[in-house]
């Protein structure tokens, strides 16, 4: 498999290895030795799945405390996904990067604990999987606004569909850095 670092710290994009024929295709997502390996060493406990339709934006959501890495793809569709560095401190605090994920690649993106993501549906619909590290929390999730003009998302889709909860969501200046995930060097 190929990984790519990104310009946030522990964030990775994985292409795992594809085997392709006139029948398909065939893929292994996960396997634990080989992404240990690559320097993935997150426990995961819990496996998450999303449909959505085209236009549908989800995010940034986070948790904290009881934060989650994530490892995410696509099942089927084509989503442009987003990560966004929310630790209190880091040198990347309020940066982003994406990468467009679709069943086709079966590219990959890890997120490791610390960091906010969201995605928008860019084909006629998605199934968006992904493992945690932690199980969901409702006391300690917390969300930031998609369009924060600080953050600067350069979103592909000029106006998404987005829950009512989402759209509430504050900008991250205005989020109590008590709240937020701490840097720690390592």
């Amino acid at each position: 498999m190929k990984i790519t670092e990104t310009g946030l710290a522990g964030v990775k994009i994985i292409e795992p290895d594809k085997f392709e024929d006139s029948r398909g295709f065939f893929m292994e997502i996960w396997q634990n030795n080989r992404y240990t390996q690559a320097g993935i060493t997150s426990a995961f406990v819990q496996d998450n799945i999303a449909f959505s339709t085209n236009g549908v934006l989800r995010g940034l959501h986070f948790q904290n405390p009881d934060a989650q890495a994530k490892m995410v793809y696509a099942l089927s569709g084509e989503v442009f996904d987003v990560i966004v560095d929310i630790r209190y401190g880091s040198p990347t605090f309020g940066q982003w990067t994406s990468v467009t994920l679709d069943y086709r690649s079966g590219r990959q993106i890890y997120i490791p604990e610390g960091f906010a993501h969201g995605y928008c549906v860019i084909s006629d619909s998605a199934i968006v999987a992904y493992k945690c590290s932690n199980y969901y929390n409702p006391k300690a999730e917390g969300s930031i606004l998609w369009s924060d003009p600080d953050i600067g998302i350069d979103w592909p889709i000029p106006a998404p569909l987005i829950s009512e909860k989402d759209t509430l969501s504050p900008r991250l200046k205005d989020i109590s850095p008590e709240r937020l995930p701490q840097f720690s060097p390592e």
